[in-house]
């Protein structure tokens, strides 16, 4: 099965009681990364794939933080296809390539991507980025993006995959913050979003 995900922003201090920006009540940054991880593997299996459109973590740039990531990385369920954020370093994705793990299923743990990749399943073509993305008003083109957070783009077709989007109140049930978005929760947001729209 295929999850989204964006903006995890794991080891990102800054980010906790940041009510503007991100909604993130945590004691410290280590409970925040417990419980993204804690969310993620409720749902996602090894056999899984989990595309995580940017901002992975935010660490100083040194050997030991990128091991930090890596080895956090390392304890998330299934294989993890990045898309490159703005806060995502080219090195710390080449020390991630270099230390990549290989999956019991003959699968390389991490895949990379410098601006995003397309994706087609429902009959509809998704462009996964990290920043939004207008792809015009054809109904079968959707952007999953990540990037802003706590706000939503003022469009159809762009849907917002961060853990901290507000698009997840369309699907209208308690989720786990930090929980990646299976396929069938992301065809329900779209719905619901298109539903929304509609009656503008």
């Amino acid at each position: 099965m295929n999850y989204f995900t964006a903006d995890t922003h794991f080891f990102h201090k800054s980010l906790i009681h940041d009510r503007i920006f991100s909604n993130r009540d945590f004691l410290c940054v280590e409970e925040m990364n417990e419980q993204i991880m804690d969310a993620w593997n409720e749902v996602v299996c090894d056999q899984d794939t989990v595309y995580h459109l940017g901002d992975i973590a935010l660490v100083d740039g040194k050997t030991k933080a990128y091991e930090k990531v890596d080895q956090l990385l390392k304890s998330l369920n299934g294989q993890i296809v990045f898309v490159k954020g703005n806060h995502d370093s080219r090195a710390m994705f080449k020390y991630l390539e270099k230390h990549n793990a290989t999956l019991q299923n003959a699968r390389k743990k991490y895949l990379f991507n410098d601006v995003g990749l397309i994706l087609k399943f429902d009959k509809k073509q998704f462009f996964l980025t990290h920043y939004p993305l207008i792809v015009g008003n054809k109904g079968n083109r959707i952007n999953l993006h990540g990037h802003i957070h706590r706000s939503t783009v003022n469009l159809s077709t762009c849907l917002n995959v961060g853990i901290d989007s507000p698009e997840a109140d369309y699907l209208m049930g308690e989720r786990s913050f930090g929980q990646p978005f299976s396929e069938t929760e992301i065809l329900k947001m779209i719905k619901a979003k298109r539903d929304d729209f509609g009656k503008r």
